[in-house]
């Protein structure tokens, strides 16, 4: 196990290839020793990720792709999901009222939040050719 190593993949933007999103994320996060915890966090947060691009970048147009890329650099693992769909604007996301979500059971609506929770630190950004989210874990 080297400490450092990327791994590339590109996807069909539809929603029957999260679970190969998974265990690809899974199956390295594992080899480079992460925690059964830290693995089940992270495909949750890459998950809520590719659910965003696919709904909304992409309008669930399966002939489009996005990319994800893991790199691990020591305890360090960045998750970068590059696609070229329509921009999200970070200025316009707003908190969910959690108390009211569940009150209301409504679904939906979660997954920047979960995706700030989950992951150690999370960046997007956006120009007229690709949007990036970047998000990293650090093993403990």
């Amino acid at each position: 196990m080297s400490n450092s190593a990327t791994y590339q993949k590109a996807i069909k933007a539809a929603t029957s290839n999260l679970a190969e999103i998974r265990k690809f994320v899974a199956k390295h996060a594992r080899e480079h020793g992460f925690s059964e915890k830290h693995i089940s966090d992270i495909q949750l947060a890459v998950d809520e990720a590719c659910t965003n691009i696919i709904k909304h970048a992409y309008s669930f147009d399966k002939t489009k792709k996005f990319t994800i890329e893991l790199q691990f650099d020591g305890a360090q693992l960045s998750i970068i999901l590059t696609d070229k769909g329509a921009g999200f604007d970070p200025d316009r996301y707003q908190k969910p009222d959690l108390k009211k979500q569940i009150e209301k059971k409504k679904r939906g609506g979660m997954g920047v939040y979960l995706i700030k929770t989950l992951m150690d630190d999370v960046s997007y950004s956006a120009n007229s050719e690709k949007n990036v989210l970047r998000m990293s874990k650090i093993r403990s």
